[in-house]
């Protein structure tokens, strides 16, 4: 298994994904890992990950991504920044060698820009996109002033032709949700997909559903703050939603909260608070979902699935999203959760949920439940070992 980070702490969405991964499949599998640090403190999370696996490779990739070396290979050769931000030279000979003295049943990469680390074998390839990465650059570039927008587009459209030729390169291609499956289908239709969701932490599972008080409401936006999606639905819940809820819920607190923080500017505010948490720092997490009555997620970036959304899910706090927010996720509107496309709406079905005990109790109810039977891990990584063992299926193509 090959990813782009170190998967201790889970704390970022990859990271979550990974660690829960090896959590189960080691139960039945032999595993080795090859994971990119940028820090050499990330080094002392080998320890948490070698219960797990077989074998752990940390290598080394470029600890910032401005660099002049990283800037100036990004703009005279035909590949993308994400690529060379996340190259290492180590990585790339430690696979190479270890593909010449072990025999692997299945090569597992997790991200597209891990794939140049992984010279030409037989063995499968199972490439997990996580997210259509040039889906979300674009959107973000489509924010910034025309002169800059020019500069990036350059840099989309290397990331799209390379995303689109690792996912040929692959023998199978994992999507997380069925939007992104259909969305790789448009551009490659003949390459082999499957999908293998996100799923919650079991951390986050509470055992049962704990009574809320609604009359002092306790509204929650979780995220890691080295995403942009995060950073724009941030800065709209304090800018846009927050301003015009304070005026019909004066009771009310808002807490943002996750890594890098420090990123968000928020007004002074005793009901409106900003919190930075360390990578590692699990415990606050959980609590903070555990205590919020309410969830709300403005995302308006393409992409993945969140598990953010995920996570209060499973922590039984009903959430009030846009319709991207909750994508391919099978949620159902009203249902499972509210969804909310402006910051008016956003404000209304706030108001009206926590105005409304019954509804209330249904939607998180429902969203528990649903949680509980599609996207717990061990149900997540038995469907991962059933494509393991049939991806030499997938060999022959269309």
């Amino acid at each position: 298994m090959l990813t782009p980070y170190v998967p201790y702490p889970p704390s970022s969405g990859g990271q979550i994904r990974t660690y829960n991964l090896l959590k189960y499949l080691s139960k039945k599998h032999e595993i080795t890992l090859v994971a990119l640090y940028k820090k050499s403190s990330e080094k002392k999370y080998y320890e948490h990950l070698k219960r797990y696996c077989k074998n752990i490779y940390l290598c080394r990739r470029p600890r910032k991504p401005w660099q002049f070396d990283i800037i100036a290979k990004t703009a005279f050769s035909f590949l993308p920044f994400l690529i060379v931000r996340n190259f290492s030279s180590e990585a790339k000979k430690v696979v190479a060698d270890l593909l010449k003295t072990n025999k692997f049943d299945v090569i597992h990469a997790e991200t597209f820009y891990i794939m140049p680390h992984i010279p030409k074998t037989n063995i499968p390839i199972l490439l997990v996109e996580q997210t259509i990465e040039y889906e979300v650059y674009r959107h973000y570039i489509n924010s910034l002033f025309p002169f800059i927008r020019a500069i990036f587009s350059v840099d989309i459209m290397k990331l799209k032709k390379w995303e689109r030729h690792f996912w040929r390169k692959a023998t199978l291609v994992a999507t997380v949700s069925k939007a992104d499956q259909k969305n790789i289908k448009k551009l490659e239709p003949y390459i082999k997909t499957v999908i293998i969701p996100n799923g919650a932490g079991d951390e986050m599972f509470v055992k049962k559903l704990a009574l809320k008080n609604l009359e002092k409401p306790l509204i929650l936006f979780q995220g890691n703050f080295y995403w942009l999606q995060n950073v724009e639905a941030a800065n709209f819940l304090i800018n846009k939603i927050y301003p015009k809820l304070l005026k019909v819920l004066p009771n009310v607190k808002i807490i943002v909260s996750g890594q890098n923080a420090t990123k968000i500017k928020s007004l002074r505010q005793k009901n409106l608070q900003v919190v930075d948490i360390d990578s590692d720092d699990i415990d606050t997490v959980k609590k903070q979902y555990h205590k919020a009555s309410l969830f709300i997620a403005p995302i308006y970036g393409p992409g993945g699935t969140r598990l953010k959304i995920l996570a209060a899910m499973a922590s039984g706090v009903p959430i009030v999203s846009t319709k991207i927010g909750l994508e391919g996720l099978g949620i159902k509107d009203n249902y499972h959760a509210l969804i909310a496309n402006d910051a008016d709406e956003f404000v209304n079905k706030i108001v009206f949920i926590l105005n409304n005990n019954q509804k209330y109790e249904q939607i998180r109810k429902n969203a528990y439940f649903l949680a509980k039977k599609n996207y717990s891990w061990s149900n997540i990584a038995h469907k991962l070992e059933i494509v393991y063992k049939n991806i030499k299926n997938y060999e022959d193509r269309d």
